[in-house]
């Protein structure tokens, strides 16, 4: 997409030889992956436009004079640019502070996180801390076949289509469904309930470190359940599968390798708010490949990166969510069954 900003020419009236600023398109280079930075770079076509001047006639010829009209030049050039600069400056949001650096984990074991974000209140530890206690590794065995989903559930999806949700990118795959670009949002709305959900990362995919099997299951829409290739990849403990993103780490890291299927049944207590203000908080109970990876865990407020969780949004109900990350991860046998 590109961004259009106009300034006017409005120092055209301080005389010649100031410089004009036509109309510029700058592209906004984006860079995905969790740490987003903007450049923006404008270049302005500068077009002095001096005027002739008379020399005095007692002295034809005379080289005194251009010493004189040169310097008058630079003096308009010099004062318009920093008009033209003054005019930008208002003209242009902020640039975004550039992405942080990752920071490895002291105790040399290759975790990668971030150093330079905010301390969460209940534990101590940062935001994608990397010297947070990493979950040790446990072998869930092998996937099972799919099962069916019980009676009375709420089917998501059944091999069949994507009627069930919202209109999107993502697509029906050999009976499943994968993921293209942006989310994809289910039709109906959920407060308490159980989930069900079976995914795979793919095999041998190529991508950055912060794509491994990267999605998620985004409760009410607003807290996310990681998905994640965390059996390759050390990435910081509240980002693992099953974390809960930001915020907590799960209790195993119960993944199988990359294009194995995987299992998530959820227990999901939802907020409840008197008006504003937040009477209960959200609770989740995680099963992870058939191992507990959140028992009863506290949902400290909305999903984000690198930032503090809080309750923005002021509801008990929404629609279930899978978030994109340019990764191709499937999904088979969705249900809920409303509590």
């Amino acid at each position: 997409m590109l961004i259009s900003y106009t300034i006017n020419s409005t120092l055209q009236g301080l005389g010649d030889g100031v410089p004009n600023a036509a109309n510029k398109e700058i592209p906004p280079n984006w860079h995905s992956g969790g740490e987003n930075q903007r450049d923006r770079n404008a270049t302005f076509e500068l077009v002095p436009r001096p005027r002739p001047r008379k020399l005095n006639e007692n002295e034809p010829g005379s080289k005194a004079k251009y010493p004189v009209i040169h310097n008058s030049m630079n003096t308009r050039i010099a004062f318009s640019l920093a008009c033209l600069a003054a005019v930008v400056a208002v003209a242009l949001p902020a640039r975004p502070a550039a992405a942080a650096d990752l920071a490895h984990a002291k105790d040399g074991s290759g975790v990668y996180g971030y150093k330079d974000t905010p301390k969460l209140p209940w534990c101590g530890y940062l935001v994608h801390d990397p010297d947070r206690p990493a979950p040790p590794h446990v072998n869930p065995g092998p996937a099972p076949v799919p099962g069916s989903a019980p009676t009375p559930a709420v089917v998501l999806f059944d091999g069949k289509d994507l009627s069930q949700w919202q209109p999107s990118d993502w697509r029906v795959v050999d009976g499943c469904i994968e993921a293209v670009t942006g989310n994809l949002t289910s039709k109906e709305s959920f407060g308490d309930c159980q989930i069900h959900v079976e995914w795979m990362a793919p095999a041998n995919f190529q991508g950055p470190w912060y794509n491994q099997g990267n999605n998620g299951v985004l409760l009410m829409g607003l807290y996310e359940i990681q998905i994640f290739d965390s059996f390759n990849e050390k990435i910081y403990p509240d980002g693992q599968a099953a974390a809960i993103y930001g915020q907590t780490p799960p209790l195993v890291n119960a993944c199988r390798p990359p294009g194995q299927w995987q299992t998530f049944d959820i227990v999901f207590s939802a907020p409840v708010f008197d008006a504003s203000k937040l009477v209960k908080p959200a609770r989740v109970t995680i099963f992870h490949n058939g191992l507990l990876a959140q028992w009863n865990e506290e949902i400290h407020g909305d999903t984000g990166h690198r930032i503090l969780p809080e309750y923005q949004h002021k509801v008990s109900k929404g629609p279930l969510v899978f978030g994109g990350h340019e990764c191709p991860v499937r999904f088979r046998n969705v249900w809920v069954r409303p509590l």
